[in-house]
């Protein structure tokens, strides 16, 4: 039986139908819904974890005691796991390990575009990459058995195209893997120098069968078409050029780590004039540049952003860009923006008036950068933030006054040590926490300060208050940013204080089902005095075309705008 599969569900897919028994992941998109979907399989532990760190040492552990098991991460999230996974690259496997990493050329969700494919370079472990969700599944398959026959964490690269796409997929049945027995071997998994030492001959000794695997193996396939092109490609590089130009040749990886030097050797020979289709960095290309074979690559395709099939085409071929038909009407520029009800748009509005350097986080609440919030001066990664505020007022001392903000999630993810950095080193600044009851921006997952599992369960809730009291914070604060006034005030006492501060901002999420606002807000013209302060909260319910419109089509009541008001212009109207 086949059914139609997104390229994430198929990966959850494969591992099922592995036998895999752990899944823990940190949500971050295009990865997330691998451990949403593999979640809905009983046979499966599925967590989330605080992190991705965390997320890959549980999946270690599962590991080395014997069962299949998994990680899932969006390439930035790999940054995060990058310690355990060197090491486990040294220490081996016992139940097979593969760690699911989604790739986000463009940047549709990402602050960067960085390549996974170099982590598996360096770490020297075997990487993977499917070009549709029927490979997705079939690969992640195959990564637990390699995993498991060559003594390695294996990497299944993905990107945003494989991962969000549909494709046919053939469903087979869960084949239940017997567990590896426990056997307590320190020279293996105890990474002291002495056992380093040796592990790395091992890792050598490994590399070099990976090598031998990647030139006979049906991952790795040879389509000799028309020799005047030939071109080496591998997941979506795959797709577009094949769809480009059906008749060329190709050498499609589905092995990217190690590559397969005699049999890109033996194609280039086969073919007139030899292309690498890759998005990113030249890694295939380089490559095979040393192996001394003329080849073109980034010469001919971007190093930045995604590719398309007509571009491939346009590029090889000569052809020319299919004309696109003019609109006749102009097509207003629509910048993203927090949704109606936001509870961070408050936060935004009473930073930006009090004029406040702000150093932003990962997250919705990020949108806030953008007009006519305009409040936060930077953002770098999970977790930079409360360091970045500490650093600053180190720098330039504390005018203008410095907060950081960052999401619960967020702060449980990678702020706490940041917090910590800050009161050890008697840093001043005040620190944010925007609780909004859920990890929003990839789509609504449980953390450990919402009280509930990844399946539902109810589990123990962090409490953030006495987290921040713990590590030594005295100034801790809850308000709500619907409040504008009282936040205003919260937040001028803090920054005037001489020592580290906690604000936490709590109001859940607006999309939360939880969340039922009552009424329209309505505009009394009589009393309107077109101030536009309403206006400045950035609202895309409200509009000014000669005075305040409200679009009820929009607005969802949450009656910020109306505490904004000075002028009690606005107001609800009765719920229909």
């Amino acid at each position: 039986m086949k059914e139609l599969l997104l390229g994430n569900a198929a990966v959850a897919r494969g591992a099922y139908e592995a036998g895999a028994k752990v899944f823990s992941s940190y949500p971050g998109t295009p990865s997330t819904e691998i451990t949403e979907f593999a979640a809905k399989y009983d046979e499966i532990y599925a967590e989330w974890a605080p992190n991705e760190k965390v997320a890959l040492e549980v999946a270690i552990g599962a590991s080395v005691a014997g069962v299949r098991s998994c990680a899932c991460m969006k390439h930035v999230g790999l940054n995060v796991a990058a310690d355990p996974l060197f090491t486990v690259g040294y220490t081996g496997v016992r139940g097979g390990l593969v760690v699911c990493v989604a790739d986000d050329p463009g940047m549709h969700s990402s602050q960067n575009e960085q390549d996974s494919r170099h982590y598996a370079k360096a770490a020297k472990v075997l990487m993977l990459e499917p070009s549709d969700s029927g490979e997705c599944k079939a690969f992640m398959k195959e990564a637990f058995v390699l995993s498991e026959e060559y003594d390695t964490p294996v990497i299944l690269r993905l990107s945003t195209r494989v991962a969000h796409s549909q494709s046919l997929v053939e469903m087979e049945p869960r084949v239940e893997v017997a567990d590896k027995p426990y056997e307590k071997d320190a020279m293996k998994y105890v990474m002291m120098p002495a056992m380093a030492r040796k592990r790395h001959i091992a890792v050598e000794e490994r590399i070099d069968k990976l090598k031998a695997l990647a030139e006979n193996c049906a991952l790795n396939t040879v389509e000799i078409n028309d020799t005047k092109i030939g071109i080496i490609a591998a997941g979506t590089g795959y797709v577009y050029a094949k769809e480009a130009l059906p008749s060329a040749s190709f050498l499609k990886l589905g092995i990217v780590n190690p590559l397969p030097e005699k049999l890109i050797r033996s194609f280039a020979e086969k073919v007139d004039k030899l292309y690498v289709i890759e998005e990113l960095d030249p890694v295939i290309e380089n490559h095979v540049k040393a192996m001394g074979i003329s080849v073109e690559g980034k010469s001919c395709m971007p190093l930045i952003g995604e590719i398309t099939a007509a571009l491939v085409k346009e590029k090889l071929t000569g052809a020319a860009k299919s004309e696109i038909k003019n609109i006749a009407e102009p097509i207003p520029v629509r910048p993203p923006v927090l949704c109606p009800g936001c509870p961070h748009r408050g936060m935004h509005y009473v930073l930006k008036k009090l004029g406040l350097r702000v150093t932003g986080d990962i997250g919705c609440y990020t949108l806030g950068a953008m007009e006519p919030l305009a409040s936060i001066d930077t953002c770098v990664c999970m977790g930079a933030g409360i360091g970045m505020a500490h650093g600053m007022e180190l720098a330039k001392g504390r005018e203008p006054k410095t907060v950081a903000i960052i999401g619960d999630s967020t702060f449980i993810h990678s702020g706490i040590t940041g917090l910590i950095n800050t009161v050890y080193n008697k840093g001043t600044s005040t620190t944010i926490i925007l609780d909004n009851s859920i990890t929003g921006m990839t789509g609504h997952q449980d953390n450990p300060t919402t009280g509930k599992t990844l399946k539902g369960e109810a589990t123990k809730q962090v409490d953030l208050e006495a987290l921040c009291h713990a590590v030594g914070v005295d100034r801790v604060s809850i308000c709500d940013p619907f409040d504008v006034d009282a936040f205003e005030k919260v937040v001028r006492e803090e920054t005037a204080a001489e020592e580290p501060s906690v604000i936490i901002a709590q109001r859940p999420c607006a999309l939360l089902k939880s969340v039922k606002y009552e009424g329209k807000a309505c505009v009394d013209k009589e009393a309107c005095k077109n101030c536009k302060a309403c206006m400045r909260i950035g609202c895309p319910a409200i509009s000014f075309r000669d005075g305040v419109v409200i679009d009820k089509s929009l607005c969802n009541g949450c009656g910020l705008c109306i505490n904004v008001c000075k002028f009690h212009a606005l107001s609800k109207e009765a719920a229909q």
